[in-house]
């Protein structure tokens, strides 16, 4: 079954738990054990109340508090230890998740929702980790004393324990029913929770935006229609809850009062004895709390399933960038690029790049223009293989970029994005980003390549000053030259450029133009820019249109053609 299956999922996350699995499993037993001693000594509970012998009573006072304390030492031992377990397991389930997504390739997060992958890696797997616990600690004693009790119960007469089942199937249809129910709409009311913190993640990271075009009302408006559908999702997975609650305490309450009808028809007849009965009715008492606790255990388990399926569905995407079994490091290059007969597609049948040649030496730089959609960033993801090409070849010095391992590629080429991302932490640990040890000259010196090291030195705290989140507490200009320093701070012989000076103010584009290039000299180089200004000094420039290079020279060379590159030159120049 569905269920099963995926529960078994989770056998690798617990196994390596043993040890203190079976410290734990030994407070279970004898949490048990302790319990039914409590039933075999209910039945001397009449003895007293008959005789009035006190010395009796004392002594079986007593032998109850040394049952108690023992039953509650042994209870304390397995939530000590089951509870070390559950969150150890979530810990590592967490973990191995978060590391799956790192390897997956930038296809799947263009389709995904941040905020469905935040939801599922935070309160998806809280939920496994809590059904976990669920299981060890409370779910296992249940069965046990499920299993023991009614085997007591049969020992003290089988005809009360076969009257008092009786009505048991009828309990485990309805529990069975209900469970099915609170599955799916759990699973419904989790995607609308995931859909709800996607909105949130995407207009909080957008807020500038929303209050520029003065879209708060609507962004509310629209905050408030998804919010009421998770209202509603949620809604009626408590509603059903609340349904089965008077229901199955009515069917327990039948089945103890046929009890107290049937066993007063047994004494009757001489069958059974007043304090054997005390010990049967002692005994169903303390199994109502296990099927009370095996019912609601197992809602929570149909529940948490449509988690345990989320976080699952994560782990089950294949990467489709992946290394070579036999894959080599890429040793220190040169910077020598040859694209040979390259072709790509997103999608079958619309090809972004068509049969791509191209040699680029080694500390050439080469610019790529051309209108939106023509591929250019296309050509430059597919250098650090955040895709593969469809058809054809790259080679870096001459070696087949899927021959080597992705870590000793990419960390030869560096990168400047358009979209500058920094990330909580100091501007050192930024420009040292990856690095969880680093030289500290070695930053400064990035830095002073990139144009940034005056800055950061007046900043209160210099290289130790705190980024915040999306480093929105530096300017564009700061921030840029920050990534620039980032991206020369290994010393990469590769190096892209994908509009980096975009966005930013003529001051500001004025500093970054002249850390670009300082970080040019001696590498190998793709620029990307809309802006034909930043590509005069190229040594060539690439005209793509339409996924196939259809110009190719240097600056000069191409206006002389008076083609496409001479007609973008000169409306932008006009």
């Amino acid at each position: 079954m569905k269920t099963r299956s995926n529960y078994w999922k989770l056998l690798p996350y617990i196994r390596p738990q043993w040890q203190n699995i079976a410290r734990g499993f030994v407070g279970i037993v004898g949490y048990v054990i302790a319990t039914l001693m409590l039933i075999y000594f209910a039945r001397h509970l009449t003895q007293p109340f008959s005789t009035g012998n006190m010395s009796i009573t004392a002594e079986l006072v007593g032998i109850l508090t040394g049952v108690f304390l023992i039953r509650g030492f042994c209870q304390a031992v397995q939530d000590i230890y089951m509870a070390k377990v559950s969150l150890k397991a979530a810990f590592n389930l967490r973990t191995q998740v978060y590391a799956h997504l790192q390897k997956l390739d930038l296809a799947y997060f263009e389709k995904a929702k941040s905020g469905d992958l935040s939801y599922r890696m935070t309160e998806d797997v809280d939920r496994v980790g809590e059904v976990i616990h669920k299981l060890l600690h409370d779910f296992i004693p249940c069965l046990l004393q499920l299993v023991a009790i009614p085997i007591y119960m049969i020992y003290i007469s089988w005809e009360l324990t076969v009257a008092t089942l009786i009505i048991a199937p009828f309990m485990g249809v309805v529990i069975a029913w209900f469970g099915q129910r609170l599955q799916t709409l759990s699973r419904r009311s989790q995607n609308r929770i995931s859909d709800l913190s996607s909105i949130m993640t995407e207009v909080l990271g957008g807020i500038r935006l929303v209050q520029a075009f003065a879209a708060e009302d609507y962004q509310v408006v629209k905050f408030s229609r998804e919010a009421e559908q998770t209202l509603k999702a949620k809604y009626y997975t408590e509603r059903l809850k609340a349904i089965q609650i008077p229901i199955s305490g009515f069917l327990q309450a039948l089945s103890f009062l046929f009890l107290l009808f049937f066993a007063a028809w047994q004494i009757s007849l001489g069958n059974l004895t007043p304090g054997k009965f005390l010990s049967f009715l002692a005994a169903a008492g303390l199994l109502i709390d296990p099927i009370g606790h095996t019912t609601v255990n197992y809602n929570l388990f149909k529940e948490a399933e449509a988690s345990l399926d989320r976080v699952f569905e994560i782990l089950a995407i294949e990467p489709t960038i992946e290394e070579k079994a036999n894959a080599i490091l890429l040793p220190i290059v040169s910077g020598k690029l040859e694209y040979r007969s390259v072709s790509f597609a997103y999608k079958k049948g619309e090809p972004v790049l068509k049969d791509i040649n191209l040699l680029v030496m080694p500390g050439e730089a080469v610019a790529l223009v051309g209108a939106s959609g023509a591929g250019k960033t296309t050509f430059v993801n597919l250098l650090p293989r955040f895709y593969d090409s469809n058809t054809g070849n790259i080679f870096i010095d001459g070696i087949d970029i899927q021959d080597v391992t992705l870590n000793s590629l990419r960390r030869q080429i560096g990168i400047v994005p358009q979209d500058t991302l920094l990330f909580s932490g100091t501007i050192s640990e930024n420009i040292a980003f990856g690095q969880a040890e680093f030289d500290i000259e070695a930053v400064i010196e990035a830095a002073k390549i990139a144009n940034a090291h005056q800055f950061i030195t007046q900043l209160p705290n210099g290289y130790n000053t705190w980024v915040g989140e999306r480093g929105l507490t530096l300017s564009g200009g700061q921030r840029q030259r920050i990534a620039i320093a980032r991206a020369v701070f290994l010393n990469p012989r590769i190096l892209i450029l994908d509009e980096a000076t975009s966005a930013l103010d003529s001051e500001s584009e004025a500093l970054v133009q002249e850390a670009l290039e300082r970080v040019m000299e001696g590498r190998t180089v793709f620029i990307i820019a809309h802006r034909l200004s930043t590509v005069r000094r190229c040594d060539r420039i690439l005209v793509l249109e339409k996924g196939q290079i259809v110009e190719s020279g240097t600056h000069e060379q191409l206006l002389a053609l008076s083609r496409r590159y001479a007609r973008f030159y000169a409306q932008q120049f006009s």
